[in-house]
């Protein structure tokens, strides 16, 4: 039988959310590499169960590791992968570790279960046909800033995460920026104190302020409203400036489709029209 590394899902904080077949997986496997063993020793120790094998697979050791997760799948083992909660790889160990076997040619599994990630996302209230996944955000204030920056007109809802040490800053921040763009603060999620604190970003931030929030934070941001066309008067010189530079009527028509949410045949007409005025 071929060998296989299988990413398996582990709570996020109810130990009952670990699924049998999640259990078999980790009891059959030859190994189960994990984030941190003395964490897995008590998630099978909770179902009454042998622990099986474990090696600690960590973000100081993932790319050393690897090498040894690589051989024993090519040897023909089934390889388990769990990280301290949630489904490996989603900003945790896991990621380097997959495509090293793909490279290899060894095959990758999945048992899916527990995220906090689509699980904050869905009792947001937000739209989840579309979202993005930061992660956590850099924590000096320039990099914070740049990544804001790209949210200004970001329409996708954004789900990060965020330490509950610093999620009264970060709000705060945000609540400077966009006052009235609504946010969901997700807190032990599936836990006994799980909580949602929900609104504007401004309203949210005062909450936050008022209190010292504990524990796993995840945080769900609406997404930007559509950015308003220009009208006809800042479309004009826009392609003024565009066609002084020496840009093409075609280019100056996808630039501006692209960045600025301008109809691709509006801005075409207009730098047609203009192209010649300015030639006169």
């Amino acid at each position: 039988m071929s060998g296989c590394l299988v990413l398996v899902a582990t709570p996020i904080g109810n130990l009952g959310d670990l699924s049998e077949r999640a259990l078999s997986t980790l009891l059959e496997a030859s190994v189960v590499y994990c984030e941190d063993t003395r964490h897995s020793r008590t998630l099978f120790a909770a179902r009454g169960v042998k622990t099986p094998h474990l090696i600690a697979l960590h973000e100081h050791n993932e790319q050393s590791q690897g090498d040894e997760v690589v051989a024993r799948v090519l040897a023909g083992e089934t390889v388990a992968l769990v990280t301290d909660a949630g489904t490996p790889g989603v900003s945790d160990p896991g990621q380097r570790v997959v495509a090293a076997v793909i490279a290899a040619g060894g095959r990758v599994s999945t048992v899916p279960g527990p995220s906090a990630v689509i699980g904050a996302l869905t009792i947001s209230g937000f739209p989840t046909e579309r979202f993005v996944m930061e992660g956590f955000l850099p924590r000096k204030d320039g990099e914070r800033a740049a990544m804001l920056d790209l949210w200004d007109h970001e329409v996708r809802t954004i789900v990060f995460y965020e330490s509950p040490q610093r999620i009264g800053v970060v709000l705060a921040v945000m609540a400077e920026r966009w006052p009235e763009r609504g946010v969901a603060v997700v807190r032990e999620l599936t836990k006994l104190h799980e909580e949602v604190l929900r609104g504007s970003l401004r309203d949210v931030a005062d909450q936050c302020r008022a209190t010292t929030l504990k524990g796993e934070v995840t945080v769900v941001l609406e997404g930007a409203g559509p950015v308003p066309s220009m009208s006809d008067d800042e479309l004009a010189h826009r392609v003024r400036e565009l066609l002084s530079r020496g840009v093409s009527v075609r280019d100056v028509a996808n630039l501006l489709s692209e960045s600025d949410n301008v109809a691709h045949r509006r801005a075409y007409d207009m730098a047609l029209s203009l192209r010649d005025s300015m030639r006169d």
